[in-house]
């Protein structure tokens, strides 16, 4: 991102580029100040767009072998094509010959970097990979919008937003326009204010179910399930995630027992470093050996709903029932 920001800012730019990496939000960013600094906004007969799996590399090449009009630049975006992917005849050769005049800019979700298409544009271009930002990273992005609205927040309140949202920047950032608009006339966001708009993701309410099945409120961790099955959310993806959690909850353990700190943790497990500190508590309820058993029991009960031993439904309440129970 850094190369890519010096592009913009110097105007020397590549004469390819591929924008890939989980954040997409950070992708659809740069994307169109990549436009906005390649041509004027007025100019549209020397921008093009494709889009989707049905793009045909000829195409792109016929018209990257037009001439500008009136103008320095064409401009190419191409978006989602699957040419990083799938099969892509004559454009991995062509970039080795792309005219001086023009900027091809691919934004793609899924990349493999073993195909011809990567290495051509990682040999002849700039990839730039958009990676899920850290916490540290994601609080001083929002206290820094906060900040221009004149807004103030604690540190444990900051946590408790970044809990709800998650780390996509693009719901973040929806969220907090909401938390904006119900604070108007109050310079001070509380824990109170995030609880009454922010809304919690999928993955929150089984951070949330974990946590009441640890501290053996039945009651809870099943009230938590019922809320995500009328969310419409699958049995089977709840117990992927419950059996998730219990791994990253072993991992912590382990590593903590190795002598890592939470920081060195959140590295290694990809984890928020306030998560890393919610999962130490859990850990010390539990031995290495029950928390390896609760992630093999969950793998069993996948197993006999898929052969069609138990209900889907039925089998992740009773694995709640028996983990919460003291």
């Amino acid at each position: 991102m850094k190369s890519l920001q010096e592009d913009i800012k110097n105007q020397d730019f590549k004469k390819v580029y591929l924008f890939c990496g989980e954040e997409a939000y950070l992708k659809q960013q740069y994307k169109h100040r990549m436009k906005a600094a390649l041509l004027p906004e007025d100019d549209s007969m020397n921008f093009s767009m494709f889009e989707g799996k049905k793009t045909e590399p000829k195409s792109v090449i016929d018209l990257a072998e037009t001439m500008p009009f009136f103008a320095d630049r064409r401009v190419i975006m191409l978006e989602d094509t699957g040419f990083f992917k799938n099969q892509c005849t004559d454009l991995p050769e062509y970039m080795a010959e792309l005219p001086d005049y023009l900027c091809m800019i691919f934004v793609e979700d899924e990349v493999d970097k073993r195909s011809r298409m990567f290495k051509a544009v990682k040999k002849y271009g700039r990839i730039v990979e958009f990676a899920k930002q850290d916490s540290q990273t994601l609080m001083r992005w929002v206290l820094g919008m906060m900040k221009r609205e004149g807004k103030k927040i604690t540190q444990g309140d900051i946590e408790l937003f970044l809990t709800k949202t998650g780390t996509d920047m693009g719901n973040i950032e929806k969220e907090l326009e909401k938390l904006l608009c119900y604070t108007m006339g109050r310079d001070v966001i509380t824990a109170g204010d995030i609880e009454a708009v922010c809304t919690t993701q999928i993955t929150n309410h089984i951070f949330d179910m974990i946590k009441a099945v640890t501290e053996k409120k039945q009651k809870r961790a099943l009230d938590l399930y019922y809320d995500l099955l009328s969310l419409k959310e699958p049995p089977m993806r709840i117990l992927f995630l419950l059996a998730r959690q219990f791994n990253l909850i072993m991992q912590v353990k382990e590593l903590s027992r190795e002598g890592y700190d939470q920081p060195a943790i959140a590295k290694r497990t990809g984890l928020q470093p306030f998560v890393v500190r919610n999962y130490a508590g859990y850990a010390h309820r539990y031995s290495t050996e029950e928390l390896r058993a609760a992630v093999e029991e969950c793998v069993q009960t996948e197993a006999k709903v898929k052969t069609g031993y138990m209900n889907d439904v039925m089998s992740v309440e009773l694995l709640l029932v028996k983990f919460s129970s003291s």
